[in-house]
């Protein structure tokens, strides 16, 4: 009789163990499926935020050429002679 009770507990904590196996894994997945639906989002959001940028940058070029002209060359200019300077010093 004592091994009957003892296979009947030993059923339940099995039983148990597995449910809670169940409950942790549907958690975890849950948590994995919120997970990935956040990184989709952020994703769409930058996605968005680099074409409006990209938008915003192409009309301004757009609107005012010679500005830009000039300050690619001062760009180039100053990027070229901090880099002519770091040669020099070496």
């Amino acid at each position: 009789m004592s091994q009957t009770v003892l296979d009947r507990a030993t059923e339940r904590i099995a039983e148990s163990a597995r449910q809670a196996s169940h409950a942790t894994s549907a958690v975890a997945d849950a948590i994995i499926e919120d997970g990935v639906g956040v990184v989709k989002r952020a994703a769409k959001q930058g996605g968005d935020a680099a074409e409006e940028f990209l938008n915003d940058t192409t009309q301004r070029i757009q609107r005012h050429p010679m500005l830009t002209v000039a300050a690619t060359f001062a760009i180039g200019f100053t990027a070229g002679a901090f880099i002519g300077w770091m040669i020099k010093r070496r």
